[in-house]
């Protein structure tokens, strides 16, 4: 395929082309190292460099404090669901899990491996269409943290603000919606983020933990799962994923540079959603939006059609009209468009006329 599509998948994702053309003109040969950055020792000056510049370019993005640090480690996402229990669940302590979609209860059914867990609210009965208030929940008094996933991705909710927490740190798993706008990092204990979604490709999280927390890990821990080990070695204790960490680079610095920060992120991605959601809402019930409207995500655009064979047919038409990647999941089915970062307002504005051409043809 010679021309590229509208892409509206989940993860991997959509990556900003100027970041594609970049990595493209840098592939053979990394600027002063003669070589491929996946060519290169992880401990050169240049690798230092790439590291070092994507590590800066978060605590700009974000106005990280200096008592946290900023760690490049293996396994996406879903390593952080047993290394998080594994490094700050004590014996006889219990940790606070929110559920609230499919992400959330993977976290908890891994954390149950390493500890107690309270489950503090749980929205299954209602099919997991909102964030609980905070008078929905039922926290532990004491409880090592509190674990929240502030985007779900396959249902299409997200966070409209952090629940209080007391005393227990704040851990939230911020996959789906990482550099979409700003945060108030100190609220939190912890927080993380696969790369595959919103700052790179697969294979790398970013994890951004406060400096007290990394004494908790108990001894024995294998050093690979261990925080502090990680932190002390800079995320150098073993070879990295050089390259994934490269491409964090330089999605973080077309944030900074191109985009003009998480303000600036925040007000695109909500112009996107918001053109989305109004063919929805205009559709007369023709397409029905899977979130309560409160907490819809901005990255995540969640719907359903009349019935599983009408949006069959609108999966396989938008695919020849060259709209990728907007098959629900597999676990409940329907239409999603997910609409990241990198994902153009001319994609979402071809997305938005085929919904409604759609529609007038099948009505």
């Amino acid at each position: 395929m010679a021309e590229r599509v509208h892409n509206f998948s989940a993860g991997p994702a959509a990556l900003p082309l100027p970041v594609l053309e970049a990595a493209q003109r840098d592939l053979l040969a990394y600027p002063g190292a003669g070589a491929s950055v996946m060519e290169i020792s992880h401990r050169s000056k240049e690798f230092t460099e790439v590291i070092e510049t994507a590590s800066a370019n978060f605590r700009t993005l974000l106005s990280i404090p200096e008592n946290y640090k900023v760690l490049f480690l293996q396994g996406g996402a879903s390593m952080q669901f047993s290394m998080i229990p594994m490094n700050l669940l004590g014996s006889g302590q219990t940790a606070d899990y929110i559920s609230t979609g499919s992400w959330a209860s993977k976290a908890i059914k891994e954390a149950k491996k390493s500890g107690t867990v309270n489950v503090a609210w749980d929205n299954k009965d209602e099919n997991y269409v909102r964030f609980p208030e905070q008078s929905d929940l039922n926290l532990t008094s004491g409880a090592a943290y509190v674990h929240i996933t502030s985007n779900e991705t396959i249902q299409g909710t997200e966070m409209q603000a952090e629940p209080e927490t007391g005393e227990a740190p704040l851990v939230c798993d911020a996959s789906s919606n990482f550099v979409s706008k700003s945060l108030d990092i100190a609220k939190y204990g912890l927080i993380y983020a696969g790369a595959q979604k919103n700052i790179g490709p697969a294979g790398l999280a970013v994890v951004i933990i406060r400096d007290d927390l990394l004494d908790r890990a108990p001894d024995g821990l294998p050093s690979m799962l261990d925080y502090k080990v990680m932190a002390e070695n800079d995320s150098l204790y073993n070879t990295p994923p050089s390259w994934g960490v490269y491409m964090v680079m330089l999605v973080t610095k077309w944030l900074l540079e191109d985009v003009g920060g998480l303000e600036k992120a925040a007000a695109m991605n909500q112009a996107k959603a918001k053109t989305l959601y109004d063919v929805i809402d205009e559709s007369g019930g023709y397409y029905r939006g899977h979130a309560v409207a409160e907490y819809r995500s901005l990255m995540n655009v969640t719907f359903v059609l009349q019935n599983a064979d009408l949006e069959k047919k609108f999966v396989s038409e938008a695919t020849a009209a060259g709209l990728h990647g907007l098959k629900g999941h597999r676990s409940v089915g329907g239409c999603r468009a997910s609409i990241y970062n990198a994902v153009p307002a001319t994609s979402v504005d071809a997305l938005a006329a085929f919904m409604k051409d759609f529609q007038q043809a099948n009505e």
